[in-house]
Order: C-alpha cells, then structure tokens, then sequence
C-alpha cells in the first residue's frame, strides 16, 4: 500500500502562494512575515520547519490558521518519520493493571 506523501509546507506555501501571486517577490513575502529574507526562503526550499511562532506569523500574512500550518508541518514529518521507522528497534513496555 503506498501512502499520501503530504508536501513539505514550503512546497505548498510555494505552489499555492507565490506562483498564484505572480510578481510578488520572496523578499516582499519575508517583509510582510517580519523575517529575514533567508529564513522565507529556507522554509519554501524544505530546508526548514515551521515553528508555532512561523505559524502565527503565516497565518497573519498568508491565511489559514496557526494550526493548520502547524498540521501540514507534522503530517509531513511523520510521513518521513515513518519511512525511517523501524519497528523491531524498539519494545513494547507491558503493564499489568489490577
């Protein structure tokens, strides 16, 4: 079975932003979030995650709520958690209860 592979949110911040928005420059998008032109840019490469505090700061300047970008970052982690993931690793702890 081949699972979803969710975008990093800087693919989709890329797609369905920048490219929709044709003429807005990285630069102009990094303003309006009040960080560095670097750090944007990080982030829409895949070479960075979204923190809470970029999450807040997406959803002023770009929409969708705080969690919703926070959702997006955490599917795609655990998607590539899970490729990596190996089970026989690690033990399940067994706990009686009375």
């Amino acid at each position: 079975m081949n699972m979803y592979s969710p975008p990093h949110p800087g693919e989709f911040i890329k797609e369905v932003y920048l490219d929709a928005l044709e003429g807005i420059s990285t630069r102009t998008v990094a303003e309006k979030l009040n960080v560095a032109p670097s750090t944007f840019n990080r982030l829409i490469k895949g070479d960075s995650n979204i923190s809470p505090e970029m999450a807040l700061r997406l959803s002023q300047t770009l929409g969708r709520s705080p969690e919703s970008w926070l959702l997006m970052q955490d599917q795609y982690n655990l998607y590539h958690a899970k490729k990596n993931f190996n089970a026989d690793e690690v033990e399940s702890l067994q706990m009686a209860f009375n």
